[in-house]
């Protein structure tokens, strides 16, 4: 846990941001102190994203003033805040993969000698900001051949590189093995020792209580609460978020499987540049039980979910559900056999952007005699349905007739979860489910993967969440280099075994 060295180097105050139907943050206070990590909790649709955005200069405040380091500013464009010394980790990594390292770093920043690029001076510029806060980076890597954790060390010593003081982390270890988000500790530790200030948004409650100095938490777009880690729990921080108790054990009983509903035998499979990312995969998942897939995040679990689903081509192997091979079928003829998916990218195969809350709701069964007919809509019977399944899942939204892409991204997922874990499942193929959500909706999703589970359904669950995976499965995989590098019972495995099956694909010592 860092220690704030300095002074106050931002203050947020009365900070007021409403869109349509919606007030995003109401009234919102805070400070940033120099050499402090301030981390920023809320459920989904709190604000957190909105008010950190005003920080970086992508929205205006409605009402209040921003200062920085007793300055009121006045951004215009994120520019401006980058000018001001404020840098920002995007959960999703705004870096060209095709570039390399040294040349994703001075984009829009470059080091010239007369008209020409210098890449030798930015190459050594580099090397010395890598050296001086631990970050271990190659200038000369493609930024497409390195690991997701090495992807967020260019990140950061881009933003440091643009001589940020101030910096914005958003959910930055989503992605990471155990492993990964010790060493990204370390690195914070080391930014905050030598003075940099960090808001640090995540919804891991143990991380926020490992790395911080103060937490702000924010319900409905109002702060409800700010305290030092020391006078924190978890459970007193997840109470303050969603304003009633919650219960972080996930209670089941002993699965009792019954015949296989799902075989993937010699699965192969290619990613979208055609390389095999699937290679020769055996999986098989029982009526009645939770067969988890854990892996750091890039090792085939897109493909492999999306072959198994219809929406990517197998190159060798085959698939079979409830006994029939359905390897070169199409996903709609999946889906009608009682298969339903959750995909790992909910912007790209979860949702229709420009379409409403409530024909989201029901892109899986539009087409079904209770939504239309004849090609025409049943407009009253799809906003009933809507109605209900918001209300059923707690969809924060101004109405169902609101397009989905004014819904949080969180609430976005919460679309997604509820049209998919409805209706007469035999099957739950499941990516990332509880990505980008609050603890209360963490909460209500897995009990009702159980209730699933507990009904027959068998679930392939995909998460590069390990707490997800250990507490919901009943057995575990770890995919590695598109292989299972190994295979556990859930009561027996460890987060040891687990990370060094994640991290190496092998379980033996490694020493």
């Amino acid at each position: 846990m860092a220690q704030a060295s300095g002074g106050t180097v931002l203050e947020v105050e009365g900070i007021t941001k409403a869109f349509p139907g919606v007030v995003a943050n109401d009234d919102v206070s805070l400070t940033l102190n120099q050499g402090e990590i301030h981390c920023l909790l809320g459920e989904n649709g709190a604000g957190k994203s909105t008010l950190v955005n005003m920080v970086f200069g992508l929205y205006r405040p409605d009402q209040g003033t921003i200062k920085v380091r007793g300055e009121e500013v006045h951004f215009e464009d994120s520019g401006d805040a980058i000018a001001r010394g404020i840098g920002m980790v995007h959960q999703h990594f705004q870096l060209i993969p095709v570039f390399t390292v040294a040349e994703n770093i001075i984009l829009g920043n470059e080091v010239t000698k007369g008209a020409f690029l210098d890449l030798d001076t930015a190459r050594r510029q580099i090397d010395a900001l890598a050296e001086r806060y631990g970050l271990a980076v190659d200038p000369d890597a493609t930024v497409g051949e390195l690991s997701v954790g090495e992807q967020q060390r260019v990140e950061l010593v881009k933003a440091l590189f643009r001589d940020a003081d101030i910096l914005i982390l958003d959910e930055p270890t989503a992605v990471l093995t155990p492993g990964e988000v010790d060493d990204f500790f370390g690195v914070v530790e080391s930014l905050t020792g030598q003075g940099k200030s960090i808001i640090f948004i995540t919804h891991k409650l143990r991380e926020v209580l490992a790395v911080a100095d103060r937490i702000t938490v924010l319900r409905s777009g109002r702060v409800v609460g700010t305290t030092t880690a020391e006078g924190a729990t978890q459970q007193s921080l997840a109470n303050l978020m969603v304003g009633r108790d919650v219960v972080f054990r996930v209670d089941k009983a002993e699965a009792d499987p019954g015949a296989p509903v799902v075989r993937v035998q010699g699965l192969r499979s290619q990613d979208d540049r055609g390389v095999e990312t699937v290679t020769v995969l055996d999986v098989e998942v029982r009526a009645g039980e939770i067969f988890g897939i854990a892996g750091v995040e890039g090792n085939g679990q897109r493909e492999l979910v999306e072959t198994i689903c219809g929406m990517r081509p197998a190159t060798g192997g085959r698939v079979e559900m409830l006994g029939q091979e359905t390897t070169h079928w199409t996903p709609r003829k999946i889906h009608e056999l009682g298969v339903a998916h959750v995909p790992e990218n909910r912007s790209k195969h979860g949702v229709v952007a420009q379409y409403t809350v409530a024909d989201n709701l029901v892109l899986n069964r539009y087409h079904h005699r209770q939504f239309s007919q004849r090609g025409v809509r049943n407009a009253a019977a799809i906003n009933a349905e809507a109605e209900e399944l918001v209300e059923q899942f707690d969809v924060r939204t101004p109405g169902v007739d609101a397009t989905i892409d004014t819904l949080s991204g969180g609430n976005q997922q919460k679309v997604i979860v509820a049209r998919e874990l409805t209706g007469d499942l035999k099957a739950l193929i499941v990516a990332q489910p509880t990505r980008g959500l609050d603890v209360g909706s963490i909460e209500f999703i897995h009990r009702k993967i159980i209730e699933l589970r507990d009904q027959g359904v068998a679930v392939l669950l995909v998460s590069a969440e390990l707490d997800e995976i250990m507490s919901l499965s009943d057995r575990i995989g770890v995919l590695y280099r598109g292989r299972l590098a190994g295979t556990v019972e859930a009561a027996d495995a460890t987060r040891e075994e687990l990370g060094l099956l994640m991290a190496t694909g092998s379980a033996g010592d490694q020493s």
